[in-house]
């Protein structure tokens, strides 16, 4: 649901979800069961951080991360610690921060040791990308992008997501994450290179990921100069990141818009400030 519905209207239901189970463990008769019940509330305190992230409340995001990872390392589920641990080292990439993104990630993959199923792989060569984009860094990104392909290669089509992974990991998604590293590092030839196709052709099902996706392709188009197509792609964008109250998608929005700088911006760009001023979340 969090992709088509406002996460602050599902966050409440998701603290009410982690009160219940600190309730069961507490009064849990023994350790099997509390080990159990450590791992549905890594989870749970996992989709608390998702939707702060996704209101733009980055402190709250990493304080459930923080007690996601903590509930995984006493489940006992190296797998269920590597997936919590890259998933924050997923949002400090997507903010900027590269150094701590590719500490985690690293970290997630001591996590995993030697018997990562391939998925596990693919997913945090994506993460890395991210966090090398976020330095700047157009060589080791395409690199890890390229790992990612060859590790996606090896999950069979009949191949179940092994839990925590729920939803399949494919080449559209990297090509959707080839398509955001692109954006970040302002190269048009990657946001609109031969992979576009299959990003653009995300379900746009998950409204709020789609604006993101709007804004990567926006970024490409104003990187090339071409000002009209980009901040047409902005608005859209924008319009969703309102409609389903998206933090993210509108202080991404806002980076977008301070890539360009100009003493007489023309109307497009005028009128897209116009839309942005005076939105409080």
């Amino acid at each position: 649901m969090d992709g088509s519905t406002p996460s602050r209207q599902l966050s409440e239901v998701v603290f009410a979800h982690l009160r219940l189970v600190q309730a069961v463990a507490a009064e849990a008769p023994d350790e099997d069961q509390r080990v159990r019940l450590a791992a549905v509330g890594s989870e749970a305190a996992s989709l608390a951080g998702w939707l702060s992230w996704d209101m733009g409340d980055h402190g709250s995001a990493r304080t459930w991360y923080g007690s996601a990872i903590k509930a995984a390392r006493r489940s006992g589920n190296r797998l269920l610690a590597a997936y919590q641990i890259g998933s924050l080292a997923q949002m400090e990439a997507d903010a900027g921060n590269a150094a701590q993104g590719l500490n985690l990630t690293r970290s997630a993959r001591r996590q995993l040791g030697t018997t990562a199923p391939a998925v596990a792989d693919a997913w945090l060569c994506t993460v890395e990308a991210l966090a090398h984009a976020a330095a700047g860094d157009e060589r080791s990104t395409d690199q890890a992008l390229v790992r990612s392909r060859k590790a996606a290669a090896l999950i069979t089509a009949e191949e179940q997501p092994p839990w925590p992974w729920v939803f399949t990991f494919n080449e559209t998604k990297i090509a959707a994450c080839r398509v955001t590293c692109g954006a970040r590092l302002g190269l048009p030839t990657w946001v609109f290179g031969r992979h576009d196709g299959e990003a653009t052709a995300m379900p746009s099902a998950h409204a709020k990921q789609h604006a993101l996706l709007q804004l990567d392709l926006a970024a490409g188009h104003q990187a090339a100069g071409r000002l009209e197509a980009a901040y047409v792609l902005a608005t859209q964008a924008v319009e969703s990141g309102l409609r389903y109250r998206s933090g993210r998608v509108v202080e991404r929005a806002r980076v977008f818009r301070r890539a360009y700088t100009s003493s007489t911006p023309p109307k497009v760009v005028r009128t897209f400030d116009d839309r942005l001023h005076g939105v409080y979340l």
